[in-house]
């Protein structure tokens, strides 16, 4: 099987890449970055997807950030992803042999559905207003692969993953999420020898994170198998508070000062779990904890930056 990645420069994509190389699922892997086609344009895109002729495109490009990012550049986060959605769908019109596996994300779902959120809860509710613009986007590109897949035949499987982390992710300050952000802002803490670290909130929120090779692993999974459904929840499974992670996370880079929570500023969702049984049943679940997790990306972050 000769495998498309698009967007295999990011937190996801690198680490499809890295897994799905050492497959013996595929025997070809594609990696493709904006050096190979400008996904905002349809001609290029059509033409990489001729050029490689795959049998499977994995769709993992996309913009992506934390709240701040996506609050504050929201004309952004829906064209860009949008676009980035219509053209790799549009060019697969014709071809119809190509599988694609295309990345969502839990962010689709309500901000009030019931926890843990199963995939019945797709598009029953509103959405949580700062981040609803990347959203939408990511729920056109479902609805266009459904329609992919009624009107052309195309077999089209949307992964829904948890908060995912891992190497290669977003480590800037002010536009990554959670996990990426505190290690970089602790790591500084750390060198600048600083006695206290603050942190939004009261520290109570519950939120599930999964390490990137483990959603990797699902994709390599996923590959061969059938599935009576075109939408799957991807999860650990495990919570854990913001506060317990933000001590995890002291502990794994030693940082010596005092975490301190700004009970002033909002807690957001007070729980996000999503319900990954669907996909469980199949056969697949992870296999890396949340501490080796953040090991590892502690790890691949002070070897990178």
């Amino acid at each position: 099987m000769k495998v498309l990645i698009f967007g295999s420069n990011g937190l996801v994509g690198s680490s499809v890449n890295r897994v799905l190389n050492n497959s013996n699922k595929v025997s070809e892997v594609f990696g493709a970055t904006r050096k190979d086609a400008n996904l905002f344009s349809l001609e290029e895109t059509k033409s990489l997807i001729s050029q490689v002729s795959p049998d499977l495109i994995v769709n993992s490009a996309a913009k992506v950030g934390g709240i701040h990012a996506n609050n504050t550049q929201r004309v952004e986060f829906i064209i860009e992803n949008l676009k980035i959605n219509m053209n790799i769908f549009e060019a697969c019109i014709g071809n119809s042999d190509i599988k694609i596996i295309n990345l969502g994300s839990s962010c689709i779902y309500p901000l009030n559905a019931d926890n843990p959120i199963s995939e019945d809860s797709f598009m029953t509710g509103q959405l949580e207003p700062t981040n609803s613009p990347y959203a939408l986007a990511k729920i056109a590109g479902i609805e266009i692969g459904r329609s992919l897949n009624l009107q052309y035949g195309n077999e089209v499987v949307n992964l829904m993953p948890t908060n995912l982390y891992g190497p290669n992710d977003n480590f800037s300050e002010d536009e990554s999420h959670v996990i990426p952000g505190l290690v970089r802002r602790m790591h500084n803490a750390k060198l600048h020898k600083e006695k206290e670290f603050s942190i939004w909130g009261t520290g109570n929120p519950l939120r599930e994170f999964l390490y990137v090779d483990d959603l990797a692993d699902a994709i390599n999974f996923l590959i061969d198998k059938p599935v009576d459904t075109d939408l799957l929840n991807v999860g650990s499974g495990i919570e854990i508070s913001i506060k317990d992670l933000a001590y995890k996370i002291k502990e794994i880079i030693d940082y010596k000062g005092e975490l301190i929570f700004d009970k002033s500023m909002p807690d957001g969702n007070p729980r996000k779990l999503i319900d990954s049984s669907k996909l469980n049943a199949l056969g697949w679940k992870p296999s890396i904890s949340l501490e080796n997790g953040l090991e590892m990306t502690y790890k691949w972050f002070l070897e990178n930056s």
